[in-house]
């Protein structure tokens, strides 16, 4: 029997390196996502004070500004200043912000990203390099209800060349071929930082 053939996509990075490590800032998202796999913590959804829940502890939305901080941005204090400053342009606030939870919630994830980074497609086809070319490893992934959902596209690919999936979905965090099988669609697909054409 025949082997299907590996579909070879090629690496395209965000050609900005905000903590002047050396890294792409699309690697760098990619291995803080990675080591948030490696300290494996339990989900658990809660209210902290302060906003962030213990290292061993987090959601979805933890995988996020974990390898964002990885790669040199304070992700709460900017969404918390762009909540701050155009309060309306996040409903899920509902016109109160509160520091403490705002950032940890997926609704506000996807207005700041909306805002502050590219929308791309969020069809995914399996086997055709051109369209996989566009998810590229550290780009963001939402999903729609039942299940609302947020995580971290991996530079690692199946045969068909379609990405792996960095996220928490519970027990912990895990980076798993559920891009394509987690029970919801996707909705949005970004890339962060956006760059100055689009």
């Amino acid at each position: 029997m025949r082997r299907p053939q590996t579909i070879s996509v090629p690496r395209i990075l965000a050609d900005h390196d905000e903590d002047g490590d050396g890294i792409d800032d699309l690697e760098d998202i990619v291995l803080g996502a990675r080591a948030e796999t490696e300290r494996r913590p339990e989900y658990r959804n809660a209210y902290y004070k302060g906003g962030y829940p213990p290292n061993e502890e987090g959601v979805c939305t933890d995988v996020i500004w974990r390898a964002f901080k990885d790669a040199g941005y304070d992700l709460k204090t900017v969404l918390d200043r762009d909540v701050a400053a155009n309060t309306r342009a996040y409903p899920r606030v509902e016109g109160k912000p509160d520091p403490n939870i705002d950032f940890r919630r997926v609704p506000n994830l996807v207005s700041f990203f909306k805002r502050h980074a590219t929308e791309l497609t969020t069809e995914v086809v399996p086997g055709d390099e051109a369209n996989l070319a566009r998810w590229q490893g550290g780009d963001i992934v939402v999903y729609a209800k039942p299940y609302p959902h947020i995580g971290i596209v991996s530079d690692r690919r199946k045969a068909d060349g379609v990405p792996l999936l960095i996220h928490n979905g519970g027990p912990h965090a895990t980076e798993a071929d559920q891009l394509l099988s987690w029970p919801s669609p996707i909705i949005h697909h970004f890339r962060f930082p956006k760059t100055q054409s689009d």
